[in-house]
């Protein structure tokens, strides 16, 4: 897998660098920056993985599907983080922070034009899947912001926002790369569904590093919960309160501070709120490993039962 992530980072710093040498500049500059540091690749390297899964042989003709997905993904944490006003991500400045609101917006957009234009290499077919897929991200944006700080938030809205936002990219990049790869409709679907499940879990351990904190995440202990992001654990635990503990939990979301840490997290650990988010990331990765089961043994399909277990014991 290291090789597979060396071979994915080397084609995003030729990327950027042809960029640079052809004039780009700044934009460059800053959209590398934040592209080139650091994080697991998770999603180029499942694509990868898909693609070879599905029986496909010549990463040559996957690597920019995988690149073009990678490129989206960050344009959208470009974004995000402007939105959120966060300062750092992945342990660097943001693009706002360094350069100003004004130039991190147009760094975004250049990513996300450089990422379709990969995609676009593609068929029609897997350019609908790519363009489908960051609409679906979009609406998913727009529902999220209509459920700050909305404490009648659902589980049902909760799951409805991350299979749009989080792990529709995962479904879409693992469909698209068994398509690449030959595969019949059928078997593209089980990849398919494979990567939702696996994009729930992966956004579900994501709420409880939030809660917990890991200094590996490079961002601060409770982003979310300051960003006043409904996350499951806070959810699930608002629907089994009552009382004066809702009432409470209620006037910790609503205006949280570094202080009020204990206090939450005692009345999330009341609730068994934490537990119940461990539970579903154990139900949705069984249900992605059980998709896997539906192709041949070797390399690839272990390396893919192996990153379910990576999402599961992830840090950042």
């Amino acid at each position: 897998m290291e090789s597979i992530r060396d071979e994915v980072n080397q084609a995003l710093k030729d990327l950027i660098e042809s960029e640079i040498e052809s004039g780009a500049g700044e934009v460059a500059v800053e959209a590398g920056r934040v592209l080139n540091a650091g994080g697991k690749r998770l999603r180029p390297i499942l694509f990868l993985l898909a693609y070879q899964l599905a029986g496909g042989t010549n990463i040559d003709d996957v690597m920019p599907l995988a690149l073009a997905f990678e490129l989206i993904h960050t344009a959208t944490l470009v974004h995000d983080d402007i939105n959120d006003e966060a300062q750092q991500r992945r342990g660097i400045p943001t693009i706002h922070a360094q350069a100003g609101q004004a130039k991190a917006v147009i760094a975004g957009d250049w990513l996300f034009v450089h990422g379709f234009a990969l995609g676009g290499r593609y068929s029609e077919q897997i350019v609908t899947v790519i363009a489908r897929c960051c609409a679906n991200i979009a609406v998913s944006e727009y529902h999220q912001l209509d459920h700050v700080l909305n404490l009648a938030t659902s589980p049902e809205d909760y799951l409805s926002i991350v299979r749009g936002k989080t792990a529709g990219p995962f479904a879409s990049g693992c469909y698209a790369a068994g398509l690449v790869a030959g595969l019949d409709d059928e078997h593209a679907r089980a990849l398919e569904r494979f990567g939702m499940e696996l994009g729930i879990a992966f956004q579900l351990v994501d709420d409880l590093l939030d809660l917990r904190g890991d200094e590996r995440m490079g961002k601060p202990r409770g982003a979310d919960v300051y960003e006043g992001k409904m996350t499951l654990p806070l959810i699930h635990a608002l629907t089994l309160s009552h009382g004066t503990h809702r009432t409470r939990l209620s006037e910790l979301i609503e205006n949280f501070s570094d202080d009020d840490f204990d206090e939450l997290m005692a009345l999330l650990e009341r609730s068994s709120s934490m537990e119940y988010a461990e539970i579903l990331v154990k139900t949705h990765l069984e249900r992605a490993q059980e998709e896997l089961q539906r192709f041949p043994d070797g390399q690839a399909k272990d390396m893919m039962m192996m990153i379910t277990n990576i999402v599961k014991d992830r840090h950042a």
